[in-house]
């Protein structure tokens, strides 16, 4: 539909490589890391270079699919509900490791697993609207409607990721700010050095690219599955 095999090939090797990079990184390039306190920061911390690359690459999912769904309603292509469909369930896949990882993350920080605060909640209200936008394709047989109704859901559902996104920022939160202010005038703590800059940098082009390469076989299994369908109906 967009990249022949051999290019999807090369996509997989150059994001294996990157994927590989980016975990020698985090375990091996990174120095000691030290609070603003100077005190150094227990190994746990390390997690963050995943969590955070995670948590922006599911974001990005669920803006394709938004994108996907508003093409699919404008030019009612089958193209654009497979794009939209794939990208969701690769979007959610990221979605479920933002919560596995920052729950992890808790565990180290907070001691428990799990509180109720804005940014964990809104997390997982993004993993369960993307989880209802699967359920309901399912639900509906006709491929026409089916395609309409997900792309309504598509786009109204995607208001739950500036929502995650924006939580910490709108209400007070024991998620630490990393970028930016927030409405209570917390600032970010950003990360100084240039080594810590560069392993982050590293992993979000990794998880991109791992996204990409997810979203592009996912299209493939879904025109080789077409193809079947074809092929069956045509035998009869």
């Amino acid at each position: 539909m967009f990249l022949d095999s051999k290019k999807e090939k090369m996509i997989a090797a150059v994001t294996g490589v990157v994927m590989l990079l980016a975990i020698w990184m985090v375990f091996f390039y990174l120095p000691e890391m030290r609070s603003g306190s100077g005190e150094i920061l227990d190994s746990s911390f390390r997690i963050f270079y995943f969590h955070l690359p995670i948590a922006f690459t599911s974001y990005l999912a669920f803006f394709v699919v938004f994108i996907a769904s508003i093409c699919q309603l404008r030019r009612s292509s089958r193209k654009w509900d497979v794009v939209a469909l794939s990208a969701a369930e690769v979007g959610v896949v990221f979605a479920f490791l933002v919560l596995v990882t920052g729950s992890i993350w808790a565990k180290a920080t907070w001691g428990w697993y799990w509180i109720w605060e804005p940014r964990l909640t809104t997390s997982l209200v993004l993993l369960l609207v993307y989880l209802a936008y699967l359920m309901l394709r399912q639900a509906v047989e006709e491929p026409e409607s089916r395609a309409r109704i997900a792309a309504v859901f598509g786009i109204i559902g995607f208001v739950s990721v500036p929502l995650s996104f924006l939580s910490v920022r709108l209400w007070r939160s024991a998620h630490p700010l990393m970028f930016g202010g927030s409405t209570y005038g917390s600032s970010g703590g950003g990360l100084e050095g240039t080594s810590l800059q560069l392993t982050l940098l590293v992993n979000l082009i990794a998880f991109v690219l791992l996204f990409v390469t997810m979203v592009f076989y996912r299209i493939r299994n879904e025109e080789m599955k077409e193809e079947i369908d074809h092929m069956h109906i045509s035998r009869y």
